[in-house]
């Protein structure tokens, strides 16, 4: 067991444990001590108090003494310091033109070192603006980035509850916050309203968290089906999680009841959410519908069909006039074949003249018999009858 006290080396940051030692600290008393970045100057938290040694990676450092009057006025200097070192700082980015947002300017108690933080959307090449810097202020600089969050913890100011924020106050990490504990705890997801200062989600929405979790597993959420005692059965227009009441929708002879009920005098399985079945209008409805979606879909294959049909009779037709009657296209050729052989040119192939036609498909061609261009003969531009 280890003897340690808490300690707020700066406005909102983290709570350190310091071993005070044969020091007698009270609540709010400032001491110095030494921290990863140097010598420190803060303020007590806690009340020494034992913690278990499991908690500590390494055995605590001790406070080197509490802070006297010259301490308090040496750490005032350092804080008129830091302004003039912010205001250097900001003149000096506006000359480098770089794309950064300065947030505070910060020495450590024995002006070893000078910490500026700063904002920026993506990397930003400081090297240059880090060697003016070091030129004038003769020590040790370092630039840190930091998000929205840290520059809100940092800045301070006062939430929409009218208190100081939590993150400035007492909060020492950052919990990761999602848009789900905001719908646990029934809050509008405008943005605006369950945003903070930094513009992200509130820390606050997770304080609450695990008391919301536990009281909406015994209740019925919005639209499920319940019973009351009485055997009514309703739907679940509302549910007011932390008075535990449900207020319940009622259909009684094509009208709407709302009355309010408490979540124990309501019969239903916790856990388990059924939702309402359509009522009788609905269903009818609902069959008017898919009833006419099926007529259409009938007169859309009978369409189908229709057209499929006259398609394969227009093919049967085509193919019977090809195969067996000569038709047209016979008659055709035998005025031809006739007009030629009355002229005296169907023999002589230098004055036949060849057309460029596209082959008919369905010809007799290999059977053997005589097509009925060979078989007839024009007379008087009539073809004669085949024997």
């Amino acid at each position: 067991m280890a003897n340690v006290i808490g300690v707020h080396l700066r406005n909102g940051g983290k709570i350190q444990y310091y071993d005070p030692g044969d020091n007698e600290i009270r609540m709010h008393d400032h001491v110095i001590v030494e921290s990863s970045r140097g010598v420190e100057y803060g303020m007590a938290m806690t009340l020494p108090r034992e913690v278990d040694d499991k908690h500590f990676k390494s055995a605590p450092k001790k406070i080197i003494r509490i802070a006297t009057e010259a301490d308090d006025a040496k750490n005032a200097e350092n804080r008129e310091k830091e302004d003039e070192a912010y205001r250097v700082c900001k003149k000096k980015i506006l000359e480098h033109e770089l794309d950064m947002k300065l947030v505070e300017a910060e020495y450590t108690f024995d002006r070893n070192k000078l910490i500026f933080y700063f904002t920026a959307d993506g990397r930003v090449d400081f090297r240059e603006l880090v060697k003016d810097l070091a030129g004038i202020f003769r020590t040790r600089i370092e630039l840190r980035q930091i998000g929205v969050r840290d520059e809100t913890k940092i800045i301070g100011g006062i939430g929409i509850c009218g208190r100081e924020l939590c993150c400035r106050s007492y909060l020492e990490d950052f919990a990761p916050v999602s848009i789900k504990m905001a719908k646990e705890q029934n809050l509008s997801l405008n943005p605006t309203k369950i945003s903070g200062v930094c513009g992200r989600l509130m820390c606050c929405l997770k304080n609450e968290e695990e008391a919301y979790e536990y009281l909406n597993k015994k209740l019925p959420r919005k639209g499920d089906e319940i019973h009351t005692k009485d055997g009514r059965m309703g739907e679940v227009q509302n549910v007011n999680i932390l008075r535990q009441r449900v207020r319940v929708i009622f259909e009684v002879n094509d009208q709407r009841e709302v009355e309010e009920f408490n979540a124990e005098d309501l019969v239903y399985e916790p856990g388990v959410h059924k939702k309402v079945k359509h009522n009788k209008n609905q269903n009818q409805n609902q069959g008017k519908s898919q009833d006419k979606s099926q007529d259409k879909q009938e007169t859309r294959d009978n369409k189908k069909d229709s057209k499929r049909d006259n398609r394969q009779s227009s093919k049967k037709d085509t193919s019977a006039k090809n195969n067996g009657n000569p038709g047209n296209g016979s008659n055709k050729g035998q005025k031809k074949q006739g007009n030629e052989q009355g002229n005296g040119e169907g023999n002589n192939p230098s004055t036949h003249k060849k057309k460029n036609h596209r082959p008919r498909r369905n010809r007799n061609k290999g059977n053997g018999e005589n097509t009925p261009r060979e078989e007839g003969r024009m007379k008087e531009g009539r073809p004669s009858e085949t024997k």
